[in-house]
């Protein structure tokens, strides 16, 4: 399993359909997904956690919230794609927990460590790479993204953003043999071959 991750306007879905495009060239079966969300009813949740009503959600609630749906996945999409020996790309997985809700949020991350080893087990990602961007280019993405619905976590200030893109950063120094740290401010085309080229010498592709 390969879980992209960053703040909001890093690029994470574009990155996962050229990288999900690069594996299926060289003849690897690949399963794209994301989180929150994946299956109906994970988009049932994932729907209340970025609509403006989410609001009232402390971030205990978020994460409970989060780690329910992404069981759902795990238990319909993740799990049977690994157990075919497929290769799985994850837009947002518990990384994204671990720093909103843990870090930035509050609740603390061990906490919302236990919580997500109670949902997913052992489904954790062999590879994570961390699409990192300076959060004033990121804001000025979204804002011309016309493509795009805004959620909550969009709208929230700079300091916001800017704390998420401090949390992954932190859990990348804490975890070097898993992250894969990518200059996202780098033109698409080299941020996709810096990922690849690092998967590649991890994976001896």
């Amino acid at each position: 399993m390969i879980a992209l991750e960053g703040i909001e306007g890093a690029g994470k879905t574009t990155v996962a359909e050229r990288l999900a495009a690069r594996l299926q060239a060289l003849g690897h079966a690949v399963v794209r997904t994301r989180e929150p969300g994946g299956v109906p009813l994970a988009e049932k949740i994932r729907a209340l956690l970025l609509d403006e009503a989410g609001e009232a959600l402390d971030a205990g609630a978020e994460a409970l919230l989060f780690a329910a749906a992404r069981r759902l996945h795990v238990r319909e999409i993740i799990a049977p794609a690994l157990a075919a020996g497929r290769f799985v790309l994850v837009d947002r997985y518990i990384d994204s927990s671990l720093v909103y809700q843990g870090l930035v949020g509050g609740a603390g991350v061990e906490a919302v460590r236990a919580i997500n080893a109670f949902a997913v087990g052992d489904y954790f990602p062999a590879v994570t790479v961390l699409l990192d961007l300076d959060p004033d280019e990121a804001l000025r993405r979204l804002a011309a993204d016309r493509r795009r619905a805004a959620s909550r976590f969009d709208r929230r200030p700079p300091a916001f953003h800017r704390r998420v893109r401090d949390g992954y950063l932190r859990l990348a120094r804490e975890a070097p043999e898993r992250f894969i740290v990518v200059d996202a401010g780098a033109p698409l085309e080299a941020v996709v071959e810096a990922a690849f080229s690092a998967l590649r010498a991890r994976y001896g592709l």
